[in-house]
C-alpha cells in the first residue's frame, strides 16, 4: 500500500461502517516520503516538531487517505506499556464467579480481557484487516514505557498472560497487514536508543514559506486573500521574537479563522488584534506588545 498525498479524496468516506469527514492536511514531499518509508519498512513513524504543526493530525490524515480505521492511544504520565495491549479485570471475574457459584470450575477468562489500542490493531491484522495506530505524546509516560513495547512493536504479536495460549499476531507472510503506526514526541524527555532504532524519524517544520502558509490557510477555508497576506506577515514577525512559546500552526489557523469570521479589516491585523489566540503566556503577550509598538 503506497500513500499518495496528491490523490483527490472524497469529502467523506465510510470506514468499517462509520462515516468519516475529510480533514484538511497539507503534506510536504519530505513528510510524504517519510510516511511511505515507514509503511514500506513496517516501522513506526516517530514525528517531532513545534507544538501545533500537525503531528497528531498526521495519523488521522493517513487513515483517511488510505481508508483505514484509526486507533488512538493518548499517553499520560500513568500509562503503562501493557495497557496499550490489553487490560484484565480480575476483580470482576472473581466477583462473577462468586455470584454464579460455579465452584472451582470458573468462567471463561477471555470474557474479562479488554484490548487496548495496540492490541486492537494487532487483533484486526490477525483477522486480515489493516489499521492505523496513533501513539500520541509518548514522552509523557515513564522512561520505561517505550522499552516495554519493544518486542510487541518488533513482532506485532502478544499473548494474554492470564489466558495461557491465547493471543494475537500479525501473519509473518502478510506485511501488507502490518499496522501503520505514528508516534508523536514533544521532546519533554529523551527516548531510549533501543526504541529510536526501531523507528523512522521525521521532524515537521513550521511552514515558514509564505506560499505554503497561504496554501494551508486556503485549505482551511480562510478565503480572503488580503487577510491571508496580513496574517502571514504578522506570524512571520511574531516568530522572529524570542517568546517562551512561539505561536504554532494551530494557533495561526484559529486566529485567522476568527478574524475572518468577525470581518476584521486586513489593515488592522498589523495591530495584533485578539493576541490571546496566538500567545498563551502573559509575558509573551507583553513582549509582543513592546516589540510591535502595541499598547
Amino acid at each position: 500500500m503506497w500513500f499518495n498525498p496528491d490523490e483527490t479524496l472524497p469529502p467523506s468516506r465510510t470506514v468499517q461502517g462509520v462515516t468519516v469527514e475529510q480533514e484538511p492536511y497539507r503534506f510536504t514531499p519530505q513528510l510524504a516520503s517519510a510516511v511511505n518509508l515507514a509503511i514500506s519498512l513496517g516501522r513506526p513513524l516517530l514525528v517531532q516538531g513545534d507544538p501545533g504543526v500537525g503531528k497528531t493530525r498526521l495519523a488521522h490524515a493517513i487513515a483517511y487517505a488510505l481508508g483505514l480505521p484509526l486507533e488512538q492511544a493518548h499517553i499520560k504520565s500513568t500509562s503503562r506499556g501493557r495497557d496499550l495491549l490489553y487490560q484484565y479485570d480480575a476483580v470482576r471475574r472473581l466477583h462473577d464467579a462468586q455470584l454464579r457459584r460455579w465452584g472451582g470450575k470458573g468462567n471463561d477468562a477471555r470474557e474479562y480481557v479488554r484490548l487496548g489500542p495496540l492490541g486492537r490493531v494487532i487483533a484486526r491484522a490477525h483477522e486480515g484487516h489493516r489499521s492505523v495506530l496513533l501513539i500520541d505524546e509518548i514522552d509523557k509516560a515513564d522512561l520505561d514505557f517505550p522499552n516495554d513495547l519493544l518486542r510487541e512493536l518488533d513482532e506485532l504479536a502478544f499473548t494474554v498472560d492470564e489466558v495461557p495460549g491465547w493471543g494475537y499476531a500479525v501473519p509473518r507472510d502478510r506485511p501488507d497487514l502490518r499496522p501503520i503506526i505514528v508516534v508523536t514526541n514533544n521532546e519533554e524527555k529523551a527516548l531510549p536508543g533501543a526504541f529510536l532504532r526501531r523507528c523512522v524519524f521525521h521532524y515537521i517544520e513550521f511552514p515558514d514559506d509564505p506560499a505554503d502558509l497561504d496554501a494551508i490557510l486556503t485549505l482551511h477555508e480562510v478565503t480572503r486573500p488580503d487577510l491571508r497576506e496580513a496574517v502571514i506577515d504578522m506570524i512571520g514577525r511574531l516568530r522572529q521574537i524570542d517568546f517562551a512559546r512561539r505561536p504554532g500552526l494551530s494557533e495561526l489557523l484559529d486566529w485567522a479563522g476568527f478574524l475572518q469570521a468577525v470581518g476584521m479589516p486586513a489593515e488592522e491585523v498589523a495591530g495584533l488584534p485578539y493576541p490571546e489566540a496566538l500567545l498563551k503566556q502573559r509575558a509573551d503577550q507583553a513582549r509582543a506588545a513592546e516589540r510591535l509598538g502595541r499598547r
